[in-house]
């Protein structure tokens, strides 16, 4: 039997009896060190910890937070050595790194730093490492951190007002050393984001001096190459967040001038993205984000009503593995679209049908036992929008990229 269906703006179908247990977020406690942007964050044994970044008067914090996700509250842990913003965060081991920045909310009154440190979550204490040695010792803030391998890396950045640098860095913290690795091929960056799946590192976004980028390259530690990977989908930007859970990487919110709100998932083995849930809260850039267990939390950050405090929880998907999300009993026609979608779902249970455009505006869902659809485009205007498909126990089973003409 075939349904005629309209797609006619943000008309939505009643969804009941589908359970919002994954792809969602949860408002948690409020971020305890108040309202602030430019901070740094990192996650260990459980627990989260977000320190440093500007309030809303514009003061630069050394302040360490931890994040108990049992309790949903904030405990306030031992200060940084100096203040920061802008700087670098990540953990191996069981510790805390956190290091570079920036000592003032005017870069042309502070002082770009390169010290770095480690903080031991069970003596709540910092040690001293060694020095940031890039960019010639004179420092870095605005560059991008992650983790892989037991080993950190240090990516792009400024070294002050209009110089800008493409180096990449390795940190050793067995013999607390640093190795110059092949610098980021897609050019001097700052802004630009990181995240790590199965040990190979993640790179790209960012501003190019004035230009917003979109573009996206692994790095893998074993071979100290690069390779360039699809574009982000969700277009140009700088200050965005990034997690890791599963073998799945994360993008979520940031700027391109304005603010944004969306979240997106890469799967690195089909080298593609997909859009999921709107963040929780309202758009901003410059937040933080922690990953305990099988949830992140994302959270402070300024939006277009100022510095934030707010923190949400994400759960994803359940299966989050090296599996193909595309269920071959599911077939889409025309595609490039005109005028009408053509469904077939030739799978007698009911399904959750779902589509968005890019940003993760929800245009149309639909919760049926029909085997087939024909859905109108309406008046929706030409390019990119996403098709999801999920069973009874809300699990992706079909998604794919829908070209509007």
């Amino acid at each position: 039997m075939t349904k005629i269906i309209y797609l006619l703006g943000l008309f939505l179908f009643s969804t009941l009896g589908y359970s919002q247990t994954q792809n969602f977020w949860e408002k948690k406690s409020e971020f305890s060190g108040l309202k602030r942007e430019r901070a740094v964050a990192f996650s260990i044994n459980g627990k989260g910890y977000v320190g440093t970044g500007v309030d809303t008067a514009d003061i630069v914090h050394k302040d360490l937070w931890e994040y108990d996700p049992t309790l949903d509250s904030w405990t306030q842990k031992a200060d940084l050595a100096s203040v920061r913003r802008n700087a670098v965060a990540f953990a191996i081991n069981d510790k805390g790194y956190v290091g570079t920045g920036m000592d003032s909310v005017s870069a042309g009154l502070g002082n770009t730093l390169t010290d770095f440190w480690e903080y031991d979550p069970t003596l709540n204490a910092w040690t001293s490492k060694s020095d940031f040695p890039g960019s010639s010792g004179v420092g870095i803030y605005f560059a991008t951190g992650f983790s892989a391998d037991s080993k950190g890396y240090i990516c792009g950045g400024k070294r002050g007002p209009n110089d800008y640098t493409d180096e990449f860095w390795e940190y050793k913290p067995l013999t607390d050393s640093w190795i110059q690795r092949q610098d980021f091929p897609g050019g001097v960056r700052y802004q630009l984001s990181s995240f790590a799946v199965d040990n190979l590192g993640y790179v790209g976004l960012g501003i190019d001096q004035d230009v917003y980028r979109k573009d996206l390259w692994q790095y893998n530690p074993s071979t100290n190459n690069w390779m360039q990977k699809n574009d982000f989908l969700g277009g140009e930007r700088g200050a965005v967040c990034t997690f890791s859970l599963g073998q799945r990487g994360f993008i979520c919110l940031g700027s391109d001038g304005g603010y944004k709100g969306d979240l997106w998932e890469y799967n690195p083995f089909s080298d593609s993205w997909s859009v999921r849930a709107n963040f929780g809260g309202s758009e901003r850039k410059n937040a933080v984000a922690f990953t305990i267990g099988d949830s992140a939390f994302v959270g402070t950050g300024k939006g277009n009503s100022g510095k934030k405090n707010s923190m949400y929880v994400y759960t994803p998907y359940a299966v989050l593995s090296t599996y193909e999300n595309n269920f071959t009993n599911i077939s889409v026609f025309p595609n490039p679209i005109e005028d009408l979608i053509h469904i077939v779902l030739n799978l007698a249970e009911t399904k959750l049908i779902t589509i968005v455009d890019i940003n993760g505006r929800m245009l149309y869902q639909i919760k049926t036992n029909e085997t087939s659809l024909i859905i109108e485009r309406g008046n929706e205007t030409s390019g990119t929008y996403f098709l999801v498909v999920q069973d009874k126990n809300n699990t992706i089973i079909h998604s794919q990229k829908l070209i509007y003409k």
